[in-house]
């Protein structure tokens, strides 16, 4: 009997330190995050985006929490990043948690070409307050990315007055 009772508590205590090694790992720490970007193809020669500053927030208060990523900024030509091709705009070490949302900082040198004329694009509140991604992401520990799929087709909007306005329409892939 006493060694059945032996084998019961070595599997006992084995399981108790499995148990707890995996959910310490995963609880905590910190996640490599990278954000890249892509589109889907628009009928326009070009259309640009001036990325200042990519910022995550963890918290559930949006004006809160806010992290600024180490960004690759400048100007993006969407219409490069289709059929598959992707760019890394961001990486960071951050901490491990729930990504709550995601805050492109836009700069003013936004356009797009058509026919070969070349237009600004205005972007309502894109240097202000950025584009948002709201999101619901648990990040893995140790590495992690998103790619964020810039719709330019959906989001390019002309005016009566051949204005040209940038209502982004941003999904994660």
């Amino acid at each position: 009997m006493r060694p059945k009772l032996l084998s019961l508590l070595i599997t006992a205590m084995i399981s108790v330190v499995l148990i707890y090694g995996c959910q310490k790992e995963n609880s905590s720490g910190t996640t490599d995050l990278k954000i890249r970007m892509t589109d889907n193809p628009f009928n326009a020669t070009e259309v640009n985006v001036d990325i200042r500053q990519v910022r995550v927030n963890f918290g559930d208060d949006s004006t809160g929490g806010w992290v600024d990523l180490d960004t690759h900024a400048g100007i993006y030509n969407l219409l490069d990043l289709t059929n598959g091709i992707d760019t890394l705009i961001a990486h960071d070490t951050v901490h491990t948690g729930t990504l709550r949302q995601i805050r492109f900082v836009l700069g003013d040198e936004n356009d797009i070409t058509i026919g070969g004329i070349n237009y600004p694009l205005t972007i309502p509140s894109g240097s202000e307050s950025g584009l948002k991604i709201n999101l619901n992401k648990r990040l893995n520990a140790g590495l992690d990315s998103l790619l964020i799929d810039f719709d330019a087709a959906l989001s390019i909007i002309q005016t009566g007055n051949g204005e040209y306005k940038l209502k982004p329409v941003l999904k994660i892939k």
